[in-house]
């Protein structure tokens, strides 16, 4: 990317600002805003069942709204960080974001809380894609895959959160369906002051790192076939893992649990926040030892081989449903850990805004349809408390998506173990090379 692209310079820069510590802090918080928010409605999926006589299919769709807008404009605010930079993307996702999380919390009629989630999901892509370019154009390149693991382990937190307030906010949920949603409405309040802030710090760097005016080039379809086919791989497993991971876990998981498992609403939300909480600790790690020891496709394929296991041990075994939350935990800490560092080293710089927009527009459309169609499966089957059994169509659905995904994570790793490809495989010990270098 180049350094207008992401409000001023590249990663690498000499000598590198403190404020990179800072920027990494306030985009923590920034993510972990939004993730709370997008995870929001699991932990009063029963609640709408009961007390608003919502179908499966609705709640889905109340995910799935968020991946709407994604579908046409990802690749557009792609263009729009690669154009004016990820300090102004940041700061106007965020107002956007903010205002979806109030719409959802009025939350009636239905279509106003849709409308929300709708408005919501404008800003979830468009601020996560441009989290993720700040941080490649504040940090060098061999000390990216560690900022951006730390990234994404309070994005964790902010999923896990959301898991665990039935337990920590209690007294809300004890309230009905609406006090959660607005405590998800301040806690996006939060993260819009953390994008203010992280736009002033920008914009203080930018000026004399610019120098001269940045000559823009119009977006043509011909840079996005130009991506070779490592690119290609590592974008079939963004979509496809996205799009078993988040329907299940962010949607249909504490409900499955509580009606399937026979769990509380509380205990349901505490075994599947596991799922976030390994990530926390075990994310930077994971994010360390890619930067170590290189092998981040064969990395990749241990993480993703253990989403069908899951669903596996789920739908045909008795065990505690936290042997699951283990794997899915493990799983979940592992693969986002490599793969977001991992595609910032395949893309060239310049082009990773629309590389972002592609991938993100791709899991958009991806996660809307698993949204539907998990939830279309499970009102076939008659999933319900009085007919837990009708869950195992759509445990089948995940585990057979799943493992698509892992077809194309062994694509990643022949085509890398065979140097087809960019030098995935010894990525992290080469992460002296100029920051600017081509991935």
């Amino acid at each position: 990317m180049s350094g207008a692209g992401a409000g001023g310079g590249v990663a690498g820069d000499a000598p590198l600002s403190r404020a990179r510590w800072w920027i990494l802090a306030l985009c923590a918080l920034a993510i972990f805003s939004s993730y709370y928010e997008s995870d929001v409605i699991g932990p009063i999926a029963d609640l709408l069942l009961r007390t608003r006589g919502f179908t499966q299919s609705q709640i889905g769709d109340l995910n799935a709204a968020m991946s709407l807008p994604n579908i046409p404009l990802a690749l557009f605010s792609g263009q729009l960080i690669d154009r004016y930079g990820a300090g102004r993307v940041v700061l106007w996702a965020a107002v956007i974001g903010f205002l979806g999380a109030v719409m959802t919390a009025i939350g009636e009629p239905y279509a106003l809380m849709w409308a929300g989630r709708f408005t919501f999901g404008i800003s979830e892509g468009a601020i996560f894609m441009a989290l993720v370019a700040a941080l490649a154009t504040w940090f060098p390149r061999s000390g990216i895959a560690l900022a951006t693991a730390l990234f994404l382990s309070l994005a964790r937190v902010g999923s896990y959160s959301a898991d665990v307030s039935p337990t920590l906010a209690k007294p809300l949920y004890d309230a009905g369906w609406q006090p959660p949603l607005w405590l998800g409405a301040a806690i996006c309040g939060l993260g819009l002051v953390a994008a203010i802030a992280y736009r002033l710090i920008d914009a203080r760097r930018s000026a004399p790192a610019i120098g001269a005016p940045p000559v823009h080039r119009p977006f043509a379809w011909s840079d996005i076939w130009s991506f070779d086919l490592s690119f290609w791989s590592i974008l079939g497993l963004h979509v496809l893992y996205a799009a078993v991971f988040f329907p299940f876990r962010q949607t249909y998981a504490i409900e499955y649990l509580q009606h399937a498992k026979g769990l509380t609403n509380a205990a349901a939300g505490q075994v599947n926040s596991g799922v976030f909480a390994a990530a926390v600790f075990a994310t930077p790690v994971f994010g360390l030892l890619a930067d170590r020891i290189g092998h981040r496709s064969l990395l990749l394929c241990f993480g993703t081989i253990l989403l069908p296991v899951t669903f596996l041990v789920l739908g045909l075994t008795d065990l505690s449903p936290w042997v699951s939350t283990v794997l899915m935990g493990v799983s979940w800490a592992l693969v986002p850990a490599i793969i977001w560092p991992s595609t910032t080293l395949i893309v060239e710089p310049r082009r990773l805004g629309t590389a972002l927009g592609l991938i993100t527009a791709l899991q958009a459309a991806g996660l809307w349809a698993s949204n539907r169609l998990a939830g279309w499966l499970a009102d076939q089957a008659g999933a319900s408390p009085a007919h837990p059994e009708g869950y195992t169509t759509m445990l089948w659905f995940f585990g057979l998506l799943s493992l698509t995904a892992l077809a194309s994570a062994l694509a990643l790793w022949w085509r890398e173990r065979s140097a087809l490809g960019h030098g995935l495989e010894n990525a992290g010990t080469e992460s002296r090379r100029p920051a600017a270098a081509a991935g």
